[in-house]
């Protein structure tokens, strides 16, 4: 593959992305580079000229295919959510299933991968800890899609089991993988991007201490900033609590790390 397409910046916006590069994406030949191009797939297209060296049947394909075409809203997220569904419910009990999810969650497209994380997070017959030791090769992913994908996928699951996931995540908050670790806050989020809050969160935050005072000082900005718009989400319901911490946190760690991540917490509270 060339350098210089490998090696893009990528555009901002979708009608200025070079047409070989729509189609190498569409292909799943190259991963794409920025949000725009994230945008920019036409999944319908893509799993037409990939999934059939899968052995999922030019038939089945096309049925898939129409159902994303038929979607009352469509937009890159539902498509996702869409054709992970759709692959779980037809192979889920059929002995393929294993060979898609390793081929998925393995591809060269990030926006491929982006399908694996549901054939984990729907399967009944996984219980909680089995569910994120499945995904945490998808967790630390190096592609921004694919990471964002894994916690909207299992979010409902965490929402649903809150103080297991928060004693699994509490774990992960220690792994020396930044990208682990920023899973932790990013997929309990009391006010996540594109997800339902978790209303238990907003309620009662202190329940994520667990995660939170294990980062407090993280040397990763790409941590930080996420520890931050956590704590930013809950001062918009429970400034106090917000407050309070970000007073303990300073005395007992006065490092350049936590003052960061004080100033992203304090941003909406100090607006006032």
């Amino acid at each position: 593959m060339d350098t210089d397409i490998l090696n893009r910046k990528g555009s901002r916006k979708v009608k200025d992305i070079p047409k070989n590069i729509v189609k190498l994406l569409n292909e799943g030949k190259i991963e794409t580079v920025n949000l725009t191009e994230w945008l920019a797939i036409d999944h319908s297209i893509l799993i037409e000229n990939i999934f059939p060296d899968i052995g999922i049947s030019k038939d089945l394909t096309k049925h898939f295919s129409q159902e994303i075409k038929q979607q009352k809203k469509p937009s890159t997220m539902n498509s996702v959510k869409l054709l992970g569904k759709l692959i779980y419910e037809h192979f889920s009990t059929k002995k393929e299933y294993q060979k898609i999810y390793k081929y998925l969650s393995s591809h060269t497209s990030d926006s491929i991968r982006c399908y694996a994380p549901y054939l984990i997070s729907l399967n009944s017959n996984l219980d909680l800890n089995d569910k994120f030791n499945q995904i945490k090769s998808l967790v630390a992913d190096k592609h921004f899609g694919v990471r964002e994908v894994v916690w909207m996928a299992i979010r409902p699951e965490i929402t649903t089991h809150l103080n297991e996931s928060i004693n699994i995540l509490s774990s992960w908050a220690e792994d020396k993988n930044e990208n682990i670790r920023r899973f932790t806050t990013e997929a309990t989020r009391p006010r996540g991007v594109w997800c339902k809050h978790i209303e238990a969160l907003k309620e009662n935050p202190a329940m994520a201490l667990p995660i939170l005072d294990k980062l407090k000082s993280d040397n990763s900005k790409y941590v930080q900033d996420s520890v931050g718009n956590w704590l930013n989400d809950s001062s918009k319901s429970k400034p106090e609590f917000v407050i309070e911490l970000c007073k303990k946190w300073k005395k007992e760690s006065p490092t350049k790390e936590t003052e960061k991540i004080i100033k992203r917490a304090r941003r909406t509270i100090d607006k006032k």
